[in-house]
Order: C-alpha cells, then sequence, then structure tokens
C-alpha cells in the first residue's frame, strides 16, 4: 500500500484520472461499429481536467505521474 499522503485535492485528480482511464480502456475493447472512432465521453476529461487544476496539477504531467506512481504504482 502506498506511503505518500496526498491532499483531498490530489487524491480527487488521482481518482478522476484512474476513472478516465478505465474509460478509455473500456471504450478500446468495446467492439467498433463500423469502423467508428473510440469515442470517450467529453465529461470524464472535463472532470479529470478539473481535478487536476484544483490540485494544482494542470500542466504539470510530470509531477502528477510521480504523484500517481507513488500513491498506485501499478498503473
Amino acid at each position: 500500500m502506498p506511503t505518500a499522503v496526498l491532499t483531498d485535492h490530489e487524491r480527487t485528480a488521482v481518482q478522476a484520472y484512474l476513472r478516465l482511464l478505465q474509460t478509455v480502456r473500456a471504450a478500446m475493447d468495446a467492439p467498433s461499429g463500423a469502423g467508428r472512432p473510440v469515442v470517450v465521453p467529453p465529461s470524464a476529461l472535463a472532470e479529470a481536467e478539473r481535478a487536476l487544476a484544483a490540485a494544482g496539477l494542470e500542466g504539470n504531467e510530470e509531477a502528477f505521474f510521480r504523484l500517481l506512481h507513488t500513491w498506485c504504482p501499478e498503473v
């Protein structure tokens, strides 16, 4: 289990990212109909963007992924 202590905003950002990741994986795994592109709901992207901004991580992917790896190394 991770030892890093996250702030509420950081935890929310990590959770939003994990939900977005699961949504993208589900969309990619779904059978494509008539060659349609994979569609990820805009609300999933917006949630992740809001959470990153609230945590002060917007535009700082390196810090976010370091935080994510510390908290959830299997991702």
